[in-house]
């Protein structure tokens, strides 16, 4: 008989907190319709980690991109009139940014400036996007989740191709979030929030998705958000409500918890270190950044084959 093993625990560690000077206490309207109103001084979000040797994050309620070096010290790299949320990059020098008021914006951080990528789909806005992906042939993969959840299960998951066409994969999404493809490119996971879920995404060969099916149910009050994967092919997740960050193996199961300090909400993550074995995790509600080593690295990111 399969006896399902307890997962390994460990607790995520500081690195580093956003400093006094660069939070603005103060209401906004990303708080007010994301918080309950509540003044939120930062939203921390889209880890990851540049050429450079810095991670990158952004501050979703005000507009700000922030990059932080590796003893943990913070420098504006951009600041502008969006709601920046995941991050990935283009080339060495340029961030392609999901903004939920804007659409896909590009950052060039040698200037600052930040300027449109695809702002809209055949005239129409977005709902909201959320985080994206490239594919080892520089296909981008972004969703779409506004204020969907399942009152409205209508949030989407797009393909954009490398020659410009935008493929609309799934319309019925309760709050689409985090993305993330398996190691042979075949599978991607999504992140649904308000069904405190994880989508399993077949890609099929004619570029289509079929059988599209729930790989992972959490709990608690806020689900599974920022994804990524290792060279083992497991599946992190990270979990706010809950604090963690989920380690599945490949038939979904926990072999390991990272749990983040009390109160945290651990919305997304980027391996990072050395050797790409570390685990890097915005802590969201508090403005900080935790960390712990995995031991395993995490896949290589993609970057997009024109721009």
């Amino acid at each position: 008989m399969f006896l399902l093993q307890s997962p390994q625990v460990c607790e995520l560690e500081p690195f580093t907190s956003m400093p006094e000077p660069l939070r603005r206490r103060e209401r906004s309207d990303w708080a007010d319709a994301n918080r309950g109103g509540v003044v939120t001084d930062s939203f921390l979000e889209g880890p990851v980690w540049g050429d450079d040797g810095n991670l990158y994050v952004t501050d979703i309620p005000w507009g700000r991109v922030f990059r932080i070096d590796p003893q943990g010290a913070w420098t504006l790299a951009a600041e502008y009139d969006g709601e920046p949320n995941g991050m990935k990059f283009l080339d060495a020098g340029t961030l392609l940014i999901t903004d939920y008021k804007n659409g896909l914006m590009r950052l060039d951080l040698a200037s600052g400036q930040v300027s449109p990528f695809l702002e809209r789909r055949n005239s129409e806005r977005f709902k909201g996007v959320n985080d994206l992906v490239f594919d080892s042939q520089g296909n981008l993969y972004f969703t779409d989740q506004g204020q969907t959840g399942l009152h409205d299960p209508s949030g989407r998951l797009y393909r954009l191709r490398t020659n410009g066409q935008l493929d609309l994969l799934l319309t019925n999404v309760p709050s689409p979030n985090g993305v993330a493809l398996s190691p042979d490119e075949r599978v991607l996971y999504l992140a649904v929030t308000r069904g405190n879920c994880v989508w399993r995404v077949p890609l099929l060969p004619d570029g289509s998705v079929a059988k599209v099916g729930q790989f992972f149910t959490s709990y608690g009050p806020s689900g599974p958000d920022g994804l990524a994967v290792d060279a083992e092919g497991r599946l992190l997740v990270a979990n706010p409500g809950l604090g963690y960050v989920w380690v599945l193996n490949d038939r979904a199961e926990p072999v390991q918890v990272m749990r983040g300090l009390p109160g945290s909400s651990i919305t997304n993550l980027a391996f990072g270190g050395a050797d790409r074995d570390q685990i890097y995790v915005t802590d969201s509600t508090h403005g900080r950044i935790l960390r712990a080593t995995l031991g395993v690295p995490g896949l290589p990111l993609h970057r997009a084959a024109r721009h």
